[in-house]
């Protein structure tokens, strides 16, 4: 034939059809040609039917039988699946899935092609069964590397052997030359480092004078340094370590930069002093860190407890810091100072129940005790303390008072929170009756300038010049706050309560889920402060207290069905489509979906929970 197109005469629709049928008949080599010949993609002999491929992987060995041509299907593989890119199969043809799903296409390929080879004739593949390592998502040079090694001992007249320098010379080919330059150097055989220099053509005066040096060290400490020069430091401090206690100073070095005191500790004797001074070194590199508690169990676990008892004491583990006291028998003057510091610490973090256990028991200060669990509305734990030191006067000093403070706050808060979600929700009324009686405007000012607005082009071509000047001020406004440099702050800003915010309803049922939410928490709270004004002959004020967060409590459940509406929910999430719906409605809700429900916020559309079975009313008040 004269020069042309080929495909003119083997037209690529028909070539498919035919190699498809040689595929399913596991007629390999024939379909192998044929894409040789006419460049259709390799990859194609495994897509097509992958289970079946990897099955016959030793049929597909047998009849291409040529290292040459197995090469070049393991160079075009790649992970993509070319019948879903460059040739799809017909419609009617049931799609194959491959029988490892996990697993990567390229290695399982990879896997099988070699295992095949070497139970066929690992000699005659050899350079085959090299680029199956090669070829794999990780290149396995390392094995490579000890095949090539093996190979030294083959017969020199052998027709199906190959020998060393042809494997390197061909290995260069597919791998970079430093690349296996460093990985040979890390077998630490400087015969077959020398070898994949010479053959790599590279200058002597490179690599000659840094093997001389390696090869006059010591075996560990020259093991170590090709390790560091490869950038493998966890092997490397493995040879180190057994170089002997005269080089743990440079070893001790290595693990701070590298950060490997976790690898460290598992090379020595916890009775060892190199594993003392590893876990120091570990402990003062979590300090630094601000990790005070790891810091205080590996200061603890070596011995080092005045450490340990500083890292407790800035993390306020006052479990761990009064243990560790007690172990470098502090005196009592001390522990008590240490006590009031953990307390102190303690109270910053709102435990005033541990705070005033510290105080009691460690610093003999019951009455300090006594008021930070008033403090922290612990009643019952309060008196428990006065009538265990017999101090019925702080009864009356303390305790009373405390009682009733709490009370008028409590009813402060529920008159507050009442305010607050009787506002909102009156105020989202009003919204929803807004957003229903005029839709169209919303769209008109929300919708014509988004990223949709040239669905709407038509429409927004009727306005005046003066309002599309305006619009255009605002629309610039709107892309300046989403700049880079101000979207956190345009964030924050996105749910504001102003009347008249494009999302001010979603906004108000996030406040008023809070309220809801805060009003909820307090039901053990509540029980426990009616049981002491009960006790206390403080009735009114409890019976008070019980009516005013019943009822504030009854409001809240009435109300929640009636902002969280089913209806509510799914609109939030689905737009209105239908025959009976009209340009204009499917335009809101859309809208309404895209601008006021983002899909982080789609939670804020589930109503909080509240359980009106939890027992906190005393039944000695009604």
């Amino acid at each position: 034939m004269p020069r042309g197109n080929l495909e003119v005469v083997h037209h690529r629709a028909l070539v498919l059809a035919q190699i498809r049928k040689w595929l399913d008949k596991l007629m390999f080599k024939e379909a192998f040609e044929c894409m040789r010949k006419l460049r259709i993609n390799l990859n194609l002999i495994h897509d097509h039917n992958p289970k079946v491929f990897l099955e016959n992987v030793e049929t597909f060995v047998k009849q291409i039988d040529s290292v040459n041509h197995i090469n070049l299907f393991f160079t075009e593989l790649r992970e993509e699946d070319v019948t879903k890119t460059m040739y799809p199969p017909p419609i009617t043809k049931s799609v194959q899935v491959s029988t490892h799903p996990d697993g990567k296409k390229l290695d399982l390929i990879c896997d099988a092609m070699r295992a095949a080879m070497e139970a066929i004739n690992p000699r005659k593949f050899c350079l085959s069964i090299l680029t199956s390592h090669v070829k794999k998502t990780t290149p396995e040079l390392e094995i490579v590397l000890q095949k090539v090694q093996e190979l030294q001992g083959n017969l020199p007249f052998d027709p199906e052997s190959v020998s060393v320098e042809e494997a390197l010379k061909y290995l260069l080919l597919l791998v970079d030359v430093n690349e296996l330059f460093n990985h040979s150097l890390g077998t630490y055989d400087f015969n077959l480092v020398l070898m994949v220099a010479e053959k790599s053509q590279k200058d002597p005066k490179e690599y000659l004078p840094f093997l001389n040096t390696l090869k006059k060290m010591e075996t560990n400490y020259q093991r170590f340094t090709i390790d560091k020069y490869l950038k493998r430091y966890e092997k490397a401090l493995g040879h180190l370590s057994k170089c002997g206690p005269e080089y743990f100073t440079e070893c001790l070095n290595l693990i701070k930069d590298k950060n490997l005191y976790k690898e460290a500790l598992k090379l020595y004797r916890p009775d060892s002093p190199q594993y003392q001074a590893v876990s120091m070194a570990y402990g003062e590199h979590l300090m630094q860190e601000h990790l005070y508690e790891p810091a205080g169990l590996v200061f603890a676990r070596c011995g080092a407890q005045e450490k340990a008892l500083e890292a407790f004491l800035a993390c306020g583990s006052w479990q761990q810091a009064l243990c560790v006291a007690a172990q470098l028998q502090m005196s009592k003057d001390k522990v008590a100072g240490l006590a009031r510091t953990l307390a102190g610490k303690l109270v910053e973090q709102r435990k005033h129940s541990e705070a005033a256990t510290v105080l009691e028991q460690y610093a003999q200060d019951y009455e300090e005790a006594v008021l930070l669990l008033l403090e922290g509305s612990a009643w019952e734990e309060a008196l428990r303390l006065v009538y265990k030191y017999d101090r019925v006067d702080i009864i009356e000093t303390s305790v009373k008072p405390s009682i009733l403070e709490a009370q008028k706050n409590y009813m402060d808060f529920l008159d507050s929170e009442t305010a607050t979600f009787i506002r909102h929700k009156n105020r989202l009324q009003v919204v929803r009756a807004l957003r229903r009686q005029a839709p169209q405007v919303h769209v008109d000012h929300e919708v014509a300038h988004g990223p949709e607005s040239d669905l709407f082009s038509e429409t927004s071509s009727i306005m005046s010049g003066s309002e599309m000047s305006g619009r255009y001020s605002h629309s610039n406004s709107r892309i300046s706050a989403r700049s880079s440099k101000n979207r956190r702050k345009a964030e924050r800003k996105k749910h504001s309560l102003k009347e008249g915010s494009p999302l001010e309803g979603l906004a108000l049922l996030e406040a008023l889920s809070e309220v809801v939410q805060s009003v909820e928490k307090l039901k053990d709270e509540v029980r426990a402060i009616l049981k002491v004004l009960f006790l206390f002959e403080f009735e009114e004020q409890a019976k008070e207290l019980q009516r005013a967060f019943e009822s504030t409590l009854q409001l809240m459940e009435r109300a929640v069905p009636e902002i969280w509406t089913p209806a509510g929910q799914q609109s939030s999430t689905t737009p209105v489509l239908g025959p009976s719906s009209t340009a204009n409605s499917i335009t809101a809700s859309y809208q309404q979906q895209k601008t006021c429900v983002p899909a982080l916020d789609a939670g804020v559309y589930m109503p909080p929970k509240m359980d009106p079975r939890s027992q906190w009313k005393l039944s000695l008040l009604e």
